[in-house]
Formats: structure tokens, sequence, C-alpha cells
């Protein structure tokens, strides 16, 4: 089981960019994808999750608006379109894998990939 997030980089305030969390060892059905991300000295906040089973969709307050997740089920893919951001989106973006929805509970996944940075600039 793998989970592969990538996409991230250096963007200016105001600018959008698209991560990808590509899976491998699995495939969706059954499970929800979410995404995390961790600002240096902060806790790994859940910011996004998508169910594989009903299509729902979780966002947390500080991303409603502006981050969209989609799901390419043949590329075994889910997409985080991040649009409008702002410093404090600056942050460690991961994915990871659960069976219960639990969206931003962090205990509730049992699988991670390894993080790509974002850097909002002001």
């Amino acid at each position: 089981v793998q989970l592969q997030a990538s996409g991230g980089g250096l963007v200016q305030a105001g600018g959008s960019l698209s991560l990808s969390c590509a899976a491998s060892g699995f495939t969706f059905d059954g499970y929800n994808i979410g995404w995390f991300r961790q600002a240096p000295g902060k806790e790994r906040e859940g910011i996004l999750c998508i169910s594989n089973s009903d299509a729902s969709a979780y966002y947390a307050d500080s991303v409603k608006g502006r981050f969209t997740v989609s799901t390419d089920n043949a590329k075994n893919t889910v997409y985080l379109q991040m649009n409008s951001l702002k410093p404090e989106d600056t942050a460690v973006y991961y994915c990871a894998r659960s069976r219960n929805w639990n969206p931003a509970n962090k205990q509730s996944y049992d699988s991670w990939g390894q993080g790509t940075l974002v850097t909002v600039s002001s």
C-alpha cells in the first residue's frame, strides 16, 4: 500500500495549485481519502476528505470555498485543487486513507503519503 502526494511548490498569495495523491497497492473502493496539512510548529490538521463509497466530502472551515477535492478512479488518484491561496496555507500536505468516516481524526487513517510542501508567499 502506497500513497504518493505530489504537486507542491511556491505560489503567490491569491494563486492556485493542484496537488495529486496517487495510490498503489489498493483500490479506492470502500476507502476514504483525506488531505491533511502541517505547518511548522503546528499540529497536523485534517482539511478535506472524500468518500469513494458515496462521494461525500468533508471540508474544514479554513479551506471551505477555496479548496475542492476530486477523484479519478481509473487512475487511482485524488486531486486537491487549491484556489485563492493565503500565506497561512503554507504547510506540508499529506494524503491518507481510512475505512471509517471520521474525516478530521488522524487516528482514523491507516496509511499516509510522504507529504508535499506548499509555500504561499505574501
